[in-house]
């Protein structure tokens, strides 16, 4: 029996995709820009148009039925669909200005996005940019959900090669990090045994940067250095390497603006060659692509040796 799903509306529609992401009546009304009581009655809307449940209470919040979760997936699919639409359109009608939505891990975060934009900034400045920094995994969510236009990143997941186009742009090689006056900074042909008699900052060990740390030190035949503190952060990370005689692996493209004297921070001449591997340019499949967008493709991937 075909159910009349075209009874359905924008705002119910909408009230789907957020009650699958807040798990809350509440939160979702406010998200939608209407009260409580209102997304109720429309919540018995859509299960009167259905003719059965889509959610039920749970704790503290409500959980969605496996109707209520399909058409929830299918509604986030329809809204990011039109919201792609609005963007082609209106990049149809101007292409002078925009709002980008960028993400990127931190190498290329500061080594190709910032200069771009930059740049973008003195031939377009009507066109403006949030830039998410974080984890790919994190940023290949937000991409596929279309809460992204762009991430410089690496696909995290065997459905990412599929669901994006991934432009190749350049490799993510890392550097050892210590404050200036470390007892090392300086120092030429460093050995292994040397760089193991300090703490380490280090990343996860999931991460790619620690997953790379960890093939390099079984490359050498070495275990993995004792560490203090393990961190994502890169500002907690700078600061302990400022404040004790820690070891930070950080990506070049980091370490290449901190370290020197006006920085306070060197590089080891590490014995060390670790890369975590390649990154690219990120976009969703059949994803419309505004003016202002393209031309920041084109500031990030001129800045890419070729």
């Amino acid at each position: 029996m075909a159910l009349p799903l075209h009874h359905l509306k924008m705002t119910h529609l909408r009230l789907l995709a957020h009650l699958a992401e807040t798990r809350r009546i509440t939160a979702a009304a406010d998200l939608i820009g209407v009260s409580q009581p209102t997304a109720s009655r429309l919540i018995v809307e859509i299960e009167d148009i259905l003719g059965q449940p889509i959610h039920e209470r749970s704790g503290r919040g409500i959980a969605l039925t496996v109707v209520g979760d399909a058409l929830a997936r299918r509604a986030r699919r329809i809204l990011t669909e039109l919201q792609e639409a609005t963007v082609e359109v209106s990049g149809l009608v101007s292409g002078d200005s925009g709002h980008l939505r960028l993400g990127s891990v931190t190498a290329p975060a500061l080594g190709l996005m910032l200069p771009a934009l930059r740049t973008l900034r003195l031939t377009h400045p009507n066109i403006t940019a949030d830039v998410t920094v974080a984890p790919s995994a994190l940023l290949c969510q937000e991409l596929r959900a279309g809460r992204l236009d762009l991430v410089l990143g690496r696909p995290s997941e065997p459905r990412d090669h599929e669901e994006f186009v991934t432009l190749p742009l350049d490799t993510e090689p890392v550097a050892l990090l210590v404050r200036q006056n470390h007892p090392l900074a300086g120092k030429r042909d460093l050995v292994l045994p040397e760089l193991m008699r300090f703490d380490w900052v280090m990343p996860a060990d999931t991460s790619p940067l620690g997953m790379a740390m960890a093939r390099a030190f079984r490359d050498h035949g070495m275990p993995p250095p004792r560490q203090s503190l393990t961190t994502a952060s890169f500002l907690l990370t700078l600061t302990m390497v400022r404040q004790t005689n820690a070891i930070a692996p950080l990506a070049r493209a980091v370490t290449d603006i901190f370290a020197g004297p006006e920085g306070g921070y060197a590089t080891l001449d590490s014995p060390l060659q670790i890369d975590v591997g390649s990154y690219g340019l990120m976009t969703r499949q059949g994803q419309a692509r505004t003016p202002a967008l393209n031309r920041l493709i084109d500031q990030i991937v001129g800045q890419v040796p070729l």
